[in-house]
C-alpha cells in the first residue's frame, strides 16, 4: 500500500489539505476539477452560498460518473466503484466544504 501524503488544494478560493495514497497529480486534477465544476455551477445559476454550490457540483459529478458507468455497461451500481476508491471520494467532497455554523441548521 502506497504512503499517505497531505497535499494542500486551492478550491473555491479556500485552501484545503487533502491526505490521501493517491499520487499528488491525481488530486491536484480532481480538486482542481471540483474547483472549476463549482465555478461554472456559480457562473451558470448566480448562487453565492458555497454549500448550495458545493452540493450542485457534486450532483453534477454524480451525473457524468453515472453516465459514465453506463456507458461502460456497469450500470448504477456502487459496487462498480472499490469500496476503498469510493470513500476517498467522500472525503475528497467533505474536505471541499468548509463547515460554517451559521448555515448549519437543516433546511427542509
Amino acid at each position: 500500500m502506497a504512503e499517505k501524503r497531505t497535499v494542500s488544494v486551492w478550491i473555491f478560493g479556500q485552501e484545503y489539505r487533502v491526505r490521501s495514497d493517491s499520487d499528488e497529480e491525481s488530486i491536484r486534477r480532481a480538486a482542481a476539477f471540483v474547483d472549476e465544476t463549482m465555478g461554472n455551477i456559480r457562473d451558470r445559476t448566480g448562487a453565492i452560498d458555497s454549500l448550495n454550490i458545493a452540493v450542485l457540483a457534486a450532483l453534477n459529478i454524480s451525473k457524468h460518473l453515472m453516465a459514465l458507468r453506463e456507458k461502460e455497461g456497469l450500470g448504477g451500481s456502487q459496487e462498480a466503484i472499490p469500496l476503498d476508491q469510493l470513500k476517498e471520494l467522500v472525503r475528497l467532497v467533505e474536505s471541499a466544504v468548509p463547515v460554517d455554523p451559521s448555515t448549519s441548521s437543516a433546511h427542509h
